[in-house]
């Protein structure tokens, strides 16, 4: 029998570390460097703090990646990564400090994955917020050829006294939205079962959007954390925020809100997006489960009172009023 090796056995340790060595290059471009990155732990420097209480998330971005790969356009996917979890983070007021990630694969393919860590490192530089490390795993037998998997972690910092719990909400406060740039990254399964009923393929051209289908799903998850930065720096009060993912309005905002309080989410106040009456109408999707599944356009919540809610709209131009807060069972009502 002849001697065996690991590449024979289907891992490629030499592409494996020239993909190292480009994230370690593209690194290069963000604003904030990493300490030790490329050894076995990797950190950044924690400075002016008095008490502070470090966050933490980890998230992926779901079937998206299907559809990702079925087209053969990895950098947005990137991005998205990035944005599930700085969207979580932030919504604690904590300021992201540095994120990692984990790739799976059964095959390293290099230009497939070095689209991946582009938008990897987009999403950083609109986090604000160096790629800190990461682990690339190439798993054959266990991937098929041309699948892989991505996971995110992020980490993040904010003063004890300053998190944010949503315990101050209280009735007579408003729900602020902030527009999403779509689907974002939830939702994919209900949408491809849709699309797959209908026979629709990615490529399928939609006049009334000028773009594809495959386009309108890969548009990349929006980044918070700007907007909720001038909020921060500039001492506007915020009592809660929820990052709308799985669950839609109503499972995510409840998250936030203390027992006694009821949130009214006012339909007819959220700026229409026409892709996802599109899409209810295409797959014939009851309203309930539309805001159950996706964000409807609203791709994060600030809540606050009403003298706060006018300084977020005059700093924010795209922010806008679609709900209130009541004493209630604690819940989401849309009304």
């Amino acid at each position: 029998m002849d001697r065996l090796t690991y590449k024979q056995a289907g891992v490629d340790i030499e592409k494996a570390e020239s993909f190292v060595e480009f994230i370690k290059d593209k690194t290069k471009e963000l604003k904030t460097q990493a300490i030790l990155f490329g050894s076995f732990a990797s950190g950044v420097l924690l400075e002016g703090y008095k008490k502070p209480v470090i966050m933490m998330t980890a998230d992926g971005v779901g079937t998206k990646l299907k559809v990702a790969q079925q087209m053969n356009v990895h950098h947005t996917v990137g991005i998205d990564l990035v944005a599930m979890n700085v969207n979580d983070l932030i919504t604690s007021g904590a300021k992201p400090l540095g994120f990692m990630d984990y790739i799976a694969t059964g095959k390293l393919n290099l230009d497939v994955l070095k689209k991946v860590m582009e938008g990897i490192i987009e999403g950083c530089k609109l986090s604000e917020m160096p790629l800190v490390g990461g682990e690339t795993a190439e798993m054959p037998d266990f991937y098929p050829e041309g699948v892989y998997d991505l996971a995110g972690f992020c980490v993040g910092v904010c003063e004890e006294d300053e998190l944010i719990t949503g315990k101050n909400i209280k009735p007579g406060d408003v729900l602020i939205g902030l527009p999403s740039s779509g689907f974002h990254s939830n939702g994919y399964s209900l949408l491809r079962k849709v699309l797959e009923l209908k026979r629709i393929d990615y490529e399928t051209y939609l006049e009334e959007f000028n773009k594809t289908v495959g386009e309108i799903l890969l548009e990349p998850t929006r980044i918070y954390w700007k907007e909720v930065k001038a909020l921060l720096e500039k001492g506007i009060q915020v009592k809660g925020m929820a990052h709308i993912t799985g669950g839609g309005i109503p499972g995510n905002v409840v998250r936030i809100l203390p027992e006694g309080t009821k949130a009214v989410v006012e339909e007819k106040s959220i700026p229409m997006n026409p892709i996802f009456h599109w899409i209810q109408k295409l797959g014939n999707i009851e309203k309930q489960e539309m805001f159950r599944v996706f964000n409807m356009g609203v791709g994060f919540v600030l809540i606050t009172d009403q003298t706060n809610a006018e300084k977020v709209l005059s700093e924010i131009p795209d922010a806008f009023i679609f709900g209130f807060v009541k004493s209630g069972e604690r819940s989401v009502e849309i009304a």
